[in-house]
């Protein structure tokens, strides 16, 4: 209620919602509750995050199918992840 009484940004508002609720579920439709990441916090960790996704947009945009032999780690950690159900809570 102090963050909706001190500003009318709808951005900081929201960052402060995250904070307090968690980013619930975000392959399904819980609302709230923490996201667990097996080594990023969402919030704390949001400019690493940043960074990281950034290097995976590259990635994904010279070998999208992961081909090259650089690439053949990941590959074989993308297809073991996607076998789980909710993959989320394993990346990190």
């Amino acid at each position: 209620m102090d963050t909706m009484c001190q500003t009318n940004d709808g951005f900081e508002i929201a960052e402060v919602d995250l904070k307090l609720r968690g980013p619930g579920d975000l392959m399904g439709t819980q609302q709230s509750g923490v996201l667990q990441l097996q080594i990023a916090d969402i919030v704390r960790d949001k400019e690493i995050l940043l960074v990281a996704r950034h290097e995976a947009m590259k990635l994904l945009k010279a070998d999208a199918p992961m081909e090259k032999p650089e690439h053949a780690s990941l590959r074989t950690a993308f297809i073991a992840l996607s076998k789980k159900k909710n993959i989320w809570n394993f990346i990190s």
